[in-house]
């Protein structure tokens, strides 16, 4: 929006109105948040925002042992492997050295005996087997089913840890397992690692591979096959890997989708994933999410950061502002994130930062649509088109109540009006004809010129200049205005006349007198509470009056103020006439008229019959006179008029 509202009432009105929109939109997002629907948007932000960085994995974090495409045809067995191959597996494990050994796969079924006793017999208190469970819901009952090793398997001394795992609305991992006896959990116990409780959100650490990772049948020799001291101290997840792992959209083995899927649409081995889930656990990096209380008091501190930003206006600065808010929201968010494991939602702060500006900016731009109505509606009577299209566009150039400023005013009067009123007192709808059509055309021309009609009073208009859009020119404009409506007075009457002898009815000829003077007046509007004009007020405008009432005087159609003179003398040819003192004025001053040009000639000899009238040098029977009167006809009354008086003995 172009314009700040200051105005202390309406300023008033925008605090109330700017407090209850910033009200309804935290109650309204605050609302939003708690649909299910919401939390979707808030859990794809955290995948973002957790997964900027790309954070590693730590130091001491699960190596793990892949069953991928190199084992599956190094070995050449269908799958399920013999399990003895797994009892191998873990003696060659323990042999290099590793702390622990989590195997991610399944044993609840028995298979050959004997592959069973071998399994058993390397299994121990150092062996982590996977279980499930998984909620079956049917009609009739909801039943919680936990599928287990078998009982010969975790009698030989392994633990079993539950390695399920549960998935988001969207299909993507990232609430921590909630198991005391998760897989992850009892192999971090069975490490001596110390394990912070499973709460709050998956810190992702890369895409798949992310882990350092060594194929099964490596693992199985890793004397020959792997650099020295591999798995010495580590703990080790054995489970599938494979690198030709569908893509997201297509479904995997054992592999899901995680936060940093977002960037690779690509699925993660649920070895890694317990790796992932290890690591969160152990190395604190889990993130907690804000609760409910927290959330809205994110939502309402942004929606009141957004209240300040439009406290005073809506400008252009108002969206920059907007974007730069957006963004710094998103950067605490991560910071959060990164710096504190906290996460706090930048969607719904955003989202009430983003409400407010617009709904303020709304009802700034209704407001202003209003106040332009209201301007074009009070000044279309006044202005011309195009200085109301300008002043709605702009209201800032218009200031209420009053202002000091350097105006030109016009006053123009028909001369002998009442004879013509008297004339036509049995037909009142004629005159008023007649007095419409005189105004009609003079207002055009004050329109036309960039002036301000201030008002009729019967048979005169006034109108003035400067005010309430600047006019450098505003002496220049008046006067040219002022020469225009004499022309088309001349015009007029030429149709009056036509009109009358067509009829057979009397011609009334029509003459004006102007006045115009140029000072400081006190502009603006001006009135009742219920009522009031935009009008001037001052000196200036009593003695544009003035001047108008004295033109008759001096057979000219055309007074000029000594200062209008002044402003105006480089455009046209602007004569003195006289020093007067006009009534309520004790001071005389100088008056001029103005023609359109004058020979220079004419000019100079103009100035000396005023030096010598000045110094009472003039005769009435002068020559000058008649020079003067045929240089300039339009002046021929006014040089008769002053050889009257000097005849009479006047000056």
């Amino acid at each position: 929006m172009s314009r700040a509202f200051r105005h202390p009432g309406l300023w008033s009105r925008r605090s109330k109105r700017l407090a209850l929109l910033t009200f309804a939109v935290v109650a309204f997002i605050s609302a939003l948040a708690q649909l299910p629907g919401w939390s979707l948007a808030d859990l794809r932000a955290f995948d973002y925002l957790s997964t900027i960085d790309t954070p590693s994995p730590p130091a001491d974090s699960p190596i793990i042992v892949a069953i991928d495409e190199p084992s599956l045809a190094e070995i050449n067995a269908q799958w399920p492997w013999p399990r003895e191959l797994h009892a191998r597996l873990i003696e060659s494990l323990r042999k290099a050295g590793a702390a622990a050994i989590g195997l991610d796969i399944i044993f609840a079924e028995p298979s050959n005996p004997a592959s069973d006793a071998a399994l058993a017999k390397a299994l121990g208190p150092d062996v982590v087997l996977a279980g499930d469970e998984s909620m079956i819901v049917t009609p009739q009952a909801d039943q919680l089913l936990r599928t287990t090793p078998l009982p010969a398997f975790t009698e030989a001394g392994a633990v079993t840890g539950i390695a399920s795992i549960a998935l988001g609305g969207d299909g993507v991992f990232r609430d921590l397992p909630h198991y005391a006896d998760g897989f992850a959990m009892s192999l971090a116990r069975v490490a001596g690692r110390k394990a912070v409780s499973p709460d709050g959100l998956l810190q992702s650490f890369g895409p798949s591979r992310s882990y350092p990772t060594v194929s099964y049948y490596q693992a199985l020799d890793p004397e020959n096959m792997l650099p020295k001291d591999t798995f010495k101290g580590r703990v080790v997840i054995v489970g599938l890997s494979l690198q030709n792992a569908p893509a997201i959209n297509s479904g995997g083995a054992d592999a899901f989708a995680t936060s940093y899927t977002v960037h690779t649409g690509r699925l993660v081995p649920g070895a890694e994933i317990q790796a992932t889930i290890f690591d969160n656990l152990t190395a604190g990096a889990a993130i907690r999410q804000a609760g409910t209380p927290l959330a809205i008091a994110a939502i309402a501190l942004a929606a009141l950061l957004s209240a300040l930003f439009v406290r005073r206006a809506t400008r252009w600065e108002t969206a920059a502002l907007s974007l730069f808010a957006t963004l710094l929201i998103g950067f605490l968010s991560f910071m959060l994130v990164r710096e504190a494991n906290l996460f706090i939602s930048p969607v719904g702060p955003t989202l009430a930062l983003l409400f407010v500006a617009i709904g303020q900016t709304a009802f700034d731009y209704a407001e202003e649509r209003r106040q332009r109505r209201e301007i074009v509606r009070a000044f279309s009577q006044y202005l011309s088109p195009a200085l109301v299209e300008r002043l709605a566009r702009d209201p800032s150039q218009l200031k209420l109540g009053g202002e000091r400023r350097t105006l030109s005013i016009l006053f123009c009067d028909v001369r002998g009006f009442t004879t013509i009123a008297e004339a036509l007192k049995d037909d009142p709808e004629q005159l008023t004809t007649l007095i419409n059509r005189l105004l009609t055309p003079l207002s055009d021309i004050v329109l036309k010129h960039g002036g301000t009609i201030d008002k009729y009073i019967g048979d005169c208009l006034m109108a003035f200049w400067n005010a309430p859009l600047d006019d450098g020119e505003h002496a220049r404009h008046a006067v040219a205005a002022a020469l225009d409506m004499l022309d088309a007075m001349a015009t007029l009457n030429a149709e009056l006349r036509a009109e009358a002898e067509s009829a057979g009815t009397p011609y009334h000829r029509l003459r004006i007198g102007i006045g115009i003077n140029t000072g400081d007046c006190v502009v603006g509007n001006m009135g009742s509470s219920q009522r009031f004009d935009y009008s001037v007020l001052g000196d200036a405008v009593n003695l544009a009056s003035r001047l108008e009432g004295a033109s008759k005087t001096y057979g000219v159609p055309l007074l000029l103020g000594e200062r209008t003179a002044e402003l105006a003398d480089e455009h046209f040819a602007v004569l003195e006439l006289d020093r007067i003192t006009v009534k309520g004025r004790t001071a005389a001053a100088p008056v001029f008229t103005a023609v359109r040009s004058l020979p220079d000639a004419a000019k100079a000899t103009h100035a000396r019959f005023i030096a010598d009238k000045y110094a009472g040098r003039l005769t009435a029977d002068d020559a000058t006179f008649d020079a003067l009167a045929e240089a300039s006809p339009v002046l021929a009354p006014y040089y008769e008029t002053i050889r009257a008086a000097q005849f009479a003995g006047g000056a």
